[in-house]
Formats: C-alpha cells, structure tokens, sequence
C-alpha cells in the first residue's frame, strides 16, 4: 500500500469503517440498505463502495480525488490576466463595472462574486463594512390593531 502515506488518519478511519459496513453486510448479518443507513449514505451509493471493494480491495474506499486540482480551479494565467488589466487600466472602476468589462471587451467569464474575492483578496477594492446588529423589535400590541401612540405634546391642564 504505497499510496497511504497520503491519506489523513479521520480518511482511514472513515475507509475502515466501510470495509468494516460492508464486511458486515457481506456476511448477511444486516442488510445492504441497513448497512448504506449506518453509513448516512444511499443504498445505490452503498452499492458502489461495494462494486469499489470487490474490484479494488480497501483502497478503493479511498477519495480517488485526493491530490488532484479541482475542475472548477481557476487558471493562473486567467488570474493574473485579471489583476493586471485591474490595476492597468480599469483601477478606477469599481467590481460590477470591472466585471461587465471582463465580459464584454476581453471575454473572461468568471462570475462576479470570484471578481470581487479575487480583488479583496489581493488588496485592490476594499472589503464591504459588516452589517449591524438586528433592531429589536417592540413588543406586540395586546389586541390586534392596537398601535403605540406617543403625542410629542406635553399634558397641559386645561383651566377653564
């Protein structure tokens, strides 16, 4: 097993308590929908970590994906392309222009909010203040209908 190194100890844990799931059910002491609710997983997808096993043995329980760049990672050279045209030409605009403008005039669709975090993260466009606390609310009326009424006159006594 020369790949386990890799793995973190809760990622062998986790593969040990499936071979140990699947183990159980293969020995007919529950079944394959008892043993994907132990799991917190479908039963189909409890058929696949099965098909998995079989086919791979216990590092086939392992996350194939570990170690690899994530499809939806942004290029660096898309990245830098951004930041330069920022700074270079577009300092002056704020995020949703400088979006509108990637899109339009250098064809770079990426979605507004990775803009905006890419900018924040690199110090170009300051970070939004954070909201206040909530105002509470007055209590309610006890008859519905019923509303506060402050008069902003002093009670005066009538003299007559």
């Amino acid at each position: 097993m020369e790949g386990m190194v890799t793995y973190t100890q809760a990622a062998v844990e986790r593969a040990m308590k499936v071979q140990e799931v699947i183990l159980r059910a293969m020995a007919k002491k529950i079944t394959w929908w008892q043993a994907a609710e132990v799991m917190g997983i479908s039963d189909r997808q409890m058929r696949r970590c099965h098909e998995r096993y079989e086919e791979f043995g216990f590092r086939g329980l392992f996350d194939r994906r570990r170690g690899k760049p994530s499809p939806k990672k942004v290029p660096l050279a898309v990245v830098e392309k951004v930041l330069g045209l920022y700074r270079e030409k577009y300092f002056d605009l704020n995020v949703r222009h400088f979006h509108e403008k990637l899109q339009e005039d250098h064809q770079v669709e990426i979605s507004y909010s990775w803009v905006k975090g890419l900018l924040q993260g690199a110090g170009m466009v300051a970070k939004g203040r954070k909201r206040g606390v909530r105002r509470k609310q007055r209590p309610r009326r006890p008859l519905p209908g019923m509303l506060l009424h402050i008069d902003g006159q002093r009670a005066s006594l009538v003299s007559g």
